[in-house]
C-alpha cells in the first residue's frame, strides 16, 4: 500500500491512524485503540466499520 495514502487514512470510528499489517500473506489497517483490523483488497483499504475484523486483546497485531 502506499505510504502517502497510509498516512492519510483514518479509523473511520474514532479517526485515529491507522498501522499496516501483512498476517499470512493478508494486508490490513490496524485501529490500535478501538482494535479492528480493516482488509485491504487488490490495493484498495475496506473501510466500512461493520466489515472490520474485531481484534482480541491479546492479539499480536496490536503490539506490532
Amino acid at each position: 500500500m502506499d505510504k502517502q495514502l497510509l498516512e492519510i487514512l483514518v479509523c473511520p470510528v474514532c479517526k485515529g491512524p491507522l498501522r499496516q499489517a501483512t498476517q499470512a500473506g493478508a494486508v490490513e489497517l490496524i485501529c490500535i485503540a478501538d482494535r479492528l483490523a480493516y482488509a485491504v483488497q487488490d490495493g484498495i483499504p475496506v473501510m466500512m466499520p461493520e466489515d472490520a475484523r474485531v481484534l482480541e486483546p491479546g492479539d499480536p497485531l496490536l503490539g506490532r
